[in-house]
Parts: C-alpha cells; structure tokens; sequence
C-alpha cells in the first residue's frame, strides 16, 4: 500500500516539476484560448454583414394594426400664458389628439388652473377638448369653477378662453352662482371681473342671504 501511495507521489510531482507536461499545456492554453476568443468576437461582428444571413419579411397594410390615435396619454399636463402674461395649467387625467394635422386633443377628466388678480381659479369638468393654437376648451357636459375668495359657478357645455380668462355658452346653460340659480339660453362670464351676463330668456332665482 505504501509503495501505491509513493508512486501516485511521485506521479504529481512529476507533472509539476518544472518544464514538465503541466507547463507545456499552460503554454499552449495562453496561446489557443486568446485566439479562440478572437475568432469569437470576429464572427459575432461580422456575421450580421453577412448576405447569407440576412432575414427579410414583408408586412401586408390590410392584416397590420395601425393605432387609431396619433397621442395617448395618461396623467397629461398643459402649460401657457394668457394674453396678461399670467400662467395657466390644465391637466388631464387622459388626453387624446387624433391626428398631428388637427391640434385638438379630447381630455377626460380635466382640471384647468388658471391664476386671476386675488388668487388662482380651478376649473373641473368631466370631458373636454383643447384647441392647442387658440388656447379654448370646449367643455361637454358639467363644469365647475371656484376661485381662491368663494365664488363658485356650476354649469355646462360651455367654451373657455384661457387666453381672456372668459366662458361662454349659446346652447343653453344652466348654473349655480352665491346669488342663486339660474337658467338661460347663452351666458358670458368675465372670471376676472366676477360678471356673468345671461341672454336668452334668462331666470334667475335669487336665494336669500346667498351673498352673505
């Protein structure tokens, strides 16, 4: 048993003895691996150029999805100045714009923030749309305005002009103001000067101490 233990001894350090077979394999690895490695990343470069390996294929306009909207987006925001220089912001929790030929984007669930003389406006609506080029919305459906000192107007299906801080409706409106209620055929409201002028048989039921 011991002379089986010696012979594997001496089998070891006959194969790390210097210039023995171990350092001949370990030259030979520093020379065939980093050439390996090369021919490797050679391949890899230009394998692509390669006309053999080139992978074409055609796509037929009929059977192709092609979206419908050319902007989505979630939680958009909106930001310009009126013709006083003062800023406005109109968020949107979507907004859509069709085509890059037509600058109107559909906003559902907007909230428009404009900044008036004594304190800033809010105006909410469910759906809306936003002519980029006039800075005006269009608003369909319920709208509320409320401003920094109280004043709240409850209407619907109105214009804004965020460059006049001004709204107006001609399809017949119908409102809420301190002063009471109110119904009518169009309506013009200055929000800088606190003035709402109904046209078209216009009623008005004043409430007591509404303006207290």
């Amino acid at each position: 048993m011991s002379e089986l233990i010696e012979g594997r001894r001496a089998a070891k350090r006959g194969w790390a003895a210097p210039g023995g077979a171990h350092d001949w394999l370990m030259r030979l690895l520093k020379i065939l691996l980093p050439a390996g490695v090369g021919l490797l990343l050679a391949y890899l470069l230009f394998s692509p150029l390669s006309k053999e390996k080139e992978i074409s294929f055609l796509l037929d306009k009929n059977k192709v999805d092609v979206a419908r909207e050319r902007l989505k987006m979630q939680s958009a925001e909106y930001r310009g100045l009126d013709n006083e220089g003062r800023p406005f912001a109109i968020q949107a929790a979507q907004a859509v714009q069709a085509s890059s030929s037509v600058p109107i984007v559909d906003i559902g669930g907007m909230a428009a923030r404009i900044r008036l003389s004594d304190g800033p406006a809010t105006i909410t609506a469910d759906r809306a749309r936003y002519h980029m080029e006039t800075q005006k919305v269009d608003v369909i459906g319920p709208i509320l305005v409320t401003t920094a000192d109280g004043y709240r107007l409850e209407t619907r299906d109105v214009a804004v002009d965020l460059n006049t801080n001004r709204l107006a409706g001609a399809g017949g409106v119908e409102g809420r103001m301190p002063l009471g209620r109110f119904t009518a055929g169009g309506m013009n409201v200055d929000l800088p000067q606190r003035r709402v002028v109904l046209t078209g048989r216009p009623r008005l039921h004043i409430e007591q101490g509404g303006l207290r």
